[in-house]
């Protein structure tokens, strides 16, 4: 079966990203992505696939996936019946571990958690039971407190005893294997979002570069991303107009013109619903706090809710033209 391409997007303001996922049972997800993933799975059993590595679990079972080494765990049966199936997701970019252990000799061990990881490694039971008892500050609702738990747990995975589990020829092929074309289409997209956000751009535009049509541009876009181009779009623009307005002193027109807003009143109106106050409120608030408000938007503040690439549910309609 062919695994399905997912992009996890880091939030703003966070190196990781964590989601505690409750269920009643696991379903079959076949899927790959460019980021490292540690799971932690708890009160279940079932059976996990890891490239061509498949074999049944149990109780605690914590799981270091390479990028792009497909996988998914199967369940549908607790260990304990009253309570429901956890799992619990990290996933972090090997890029960045990787700065994170050069410039701190704290973290060297990363680099070889990094290369350890290469097939997919299983942690023996005791490194399960010590990130299990992290889990209060790997969930905390600081991206601080989350980073700092994050950072110690993968320091003391790096020499903690583990099993490989694809062979070589599944985990070469997969960090060997070039994006697939609809994952190189997608990609190709989103690198001209992100260099040209507060610029006017059209749909046809964008379906031009991935060579697709408008609809079927909109349709994979929203499978793979979680959300519309405008909505997209839209995060990108807002998170640049607060980092401008806690960095600069501009005024707030000149924030909205460089965040790719032509209208005023659309910003104001549009910072207003995504942070909850308005674009001057936001930087009265930092100065005089010292830090952004706490009442942030859900998709970054929350780790229980899903990453929206990982639903597959229909996507929704979008405008030749992304709203400015």
């Amino acid at each position: 079966m062919k695994p399905r391409y997912e992009r996890v997007a880091i939030p703003d303001g966070c190196s990781v990203r964590v989601y505690r996922r409750r269920l009643a049972q696991i379903p079959f997800e076949w899927h790959h992505h460019p980021e490292y993933e540690l799971t932690l799975t708890l009160n279940s059993l079932g059976k996990r696939f890891v490239g061509d590595h498949v074999a049944d679990y149990a109780g605690d079972d914590l799981v270091l996936v390479p990028p792009n080494l497909p996988h998914t765990w199967v369940s549908d049966e607790r260990l304990d019946p009253g309570e429901p199936l956890v799992a619990l997701v990290l996933w972090f970019d090997g890029d960045w571990a990787q700065r994170v252990a050069d410039c701190c000799p704290e973290f060297a061990g990363l680099r070889t958690l990094l290369r350890r990881a290469a097939p997919g490694l299983a942690f023996a039971p005791q490194a399960a039971a010590d990130v299990r008892a992290r889990l209060p500050a790997l969930v905390d609702r600081a991206p601080r407190v989350r980073l700092a738990a994050a950072l110690d747990v993968l320091a003391c995975l790096a020499d903690a005893p583990a099993t490989p589990l694809a062979t070589a020829a599944a985990y070469r092929a997969a960090s060997g294997a070039a994006l697939a074309p609809e994952a190189e289409r997608l990609d190709r997209v989103l690198d001209l979002l992100d260099r040209r956000f507060h610029e006017p751009l059209r749909v046809a535009e964008l379906a031009a570069l991935a060579h697709l049509s408008e609809r079927s541009l909109q349709r994979r876009f929203a499978r793979h991303v979680g959300e519309s181009i405008g909505s997209y779009l839209q995060r990108l623009r807002l998170s640049h107009a607060a980092r401008l307005l806690a960095s600069t002193d501009w005024p707030v027109s000149l924030v909205a013109t460089r965040s790719g807003y032509a209208n005023l009143a659309n910003f104001n109106r549009q910072f207003l619903a995504a942070r909850r106050v308005t674009p001057r409120a936001y930087r009265r608030f930092l100065a005089e706090h010292g830090r952004a408000p706490d009442d942030m938007p859900a998709h970054e503040a929350s780790i229980d809710v899903r990453p929206p690439s990982l639903d597959h549910g229909p996507p929704r309609a979008g405008k030749n033209k992304i709203a400015r």
